[in-house]
């Protein structure tokens, strides 16, 4: 939700405060105007972006029916747009970038450098100013240089990953950054490892791993609580922002695995410890035995799948995981694991079953899934096959589904014709 450390508006280089104060008191002055659109005309004057958001915060903090169209909160959401947690520290930090010397400008010289790949002038900043390897974001998030590879956490319009994402992480690391240092982001205390593990643009470019590594190599922890937010374990973590590859690395280096970490990894062989000989949770919740049976359907390991369900997991259960009151079903529909849906139907799976969040079947999941091009398309058209043949209703409405309608396959596939 806007505004948060991520989310925040871009700020030039060189800004004037001035001009920020006059726009804190046009905000002031569409405020007490009393029209419904004026704040929403006033953000969209001066944003190219987001502008929408900015007017929305805007409106829960000044509003001319209580009377609270005040300067001061005028300035704190601008402040809080660009992602500072007050309007002095905002003021301070934009006056300090018009001083070349001033420790603020430098470090944020640093970080468009690290951003952009520019070890060269990285490097040359490092040996001028070594003390830079050790300063802090005046951002509300607090972060080191150090956290800026990780391309998470920080300012969206930062979060980019170079190839040389490694280098210039072992160049930090090598100047006496501190490998653990954190930033205050997702609810937690995130570590560079944490935030790289979880973070998709490392993953794109192809240097997650690499990155991974020379923070290891350095001497990261991997058992730090909240090092990747929202009190996931590392493991989790990865899984439940997609980076599977990066938990199962991680898992090999020997990052601690509970039983969600296990689940979604497919280590059946880890996931008996956290049963009692007669199926009982041990060192496991029940809510973490719902979210672990939830990962192992989405990542498609019928093996842990099966596990859950001959220790009397109900296959119905109703899960968390994408919404409220949606089944195991419903996630491997989405995500186009056959062998998972067979499995989950041939134990008593209900094809019918509709969550509360979209309100909606396994089968709508299942195309929803191959619509947005989140799954396999072969994988998809016999997940949608295998669910028809086990009785789930195909509606006129989804016959008429545009994306339907232009694929042979998928039409094979709902009128159950499909061949192997």
């Amino acid at each position: 939700m806007f505004p948060n450390p991520q989310a925040a508006l871009p700020l030039p280089a060189r800004s004037s405060l001035e001009q920020y104060k006059k726009r804190a008191k046009e905000l002031v002055k569409a405020c007490r105007s009393g029209r419904p659109d004026a704040i929403r005309a006033w953000a969209g004057e001066w944003l190219h972006s987001r502008a929408d958001d900015v007017a929305a915060f805007a409106l829960t903090k000044l509003s001319a029916d209580s009377g609270r169209c005040v300067l001061a909160d005028a300035q704190f959401v601008i402040a809080r747009s660009y992602g500072f947690a007050s309007w002095p520290k905002f003021a301070a930090h934009v006056e300090s970038l018009d001083r070349a010397d001033d420790p603020v400008s430098a470090f944020e010289a640093a970080v468009d450098a690290i951003v952009s790949g520019d070890a060269a002038t990285l490097g040359r900043m490092l040996r001028e100013r070594p003390d830079l390897v050790h300063a802090r974001s005046t951002r509300e998030h607090d972060g080191t240089l150090l956290i800026y590879t990780s391309a998470n956490g920080v300012e969206g319009y930062r979060q980019r990953s170079p190839k040389n994402a490694a280098d210039i992480a072992a160049m930090l690391l090598r100047a006496g950054a501190d490998v653990d240092a954190t930033a205050d982001v997702y609810h937690g205390k995130c570590t560079t490892l944490g935030l790289v593990a979880t973070s998709e643009p490392p993953r794109i470019a192809g240097v997650q791993i690499p990155v991974i590594d020379v923070l290891l190599g350095h001497g990261a922890r991997m058992d730090l609580p909240d090092m990747a937010g929202e009190s996931h374990t590392l493991v989790d973590a990865c899984l439940a922002n997609g980076q599977p590859d990066a938990a199962r690395h991680l898992a090999d280096r020997g990052a601690p695995l509970d039983l969600i970490g296990a689940a979604g990894l497919g280590r059946v062989d880890v996931m008996p410890r956290f049963f009692g000989d007669y199926g009982g949770l041990t060192g496991a919740t029940s809510a973490q035995r719902r979210t672990a049976f939830a990962f192992a359907s989405g990542y498609g390991h019928e093996n842990a799948v099966r596990f859950f369900l001959d220790r009397g997991v109900d296959v119905n259960a109703e899960l968390k995981e994408h919404g409220e009151g949606h089944t195991a079903l419903h996630i491997a529909a989405y995500h186009g694991h056959a062998d998972v849906v067979s499995l989950l139907v041939a134990r008593g799976a209900r094809v019918d079953a509709i969550d509360r969040t979209w309100k909606t079947p396994p089968l709508k999941w299942a195309l929803t899934g191959w619509a947005r091009k989140d799954a396999d398309p072969d994988a998809c058209y016999e997940v949608v096959a295998r669910l028809v043949r086990a009785g789930a209703e195909v509606t006129p409405d989804i016959l008429d589904w545009e994306n339907v309608r232009a694929d042979s396959h998928m039409q094979a596939a709902l009128k159950g014709t499909l061949q192997p």
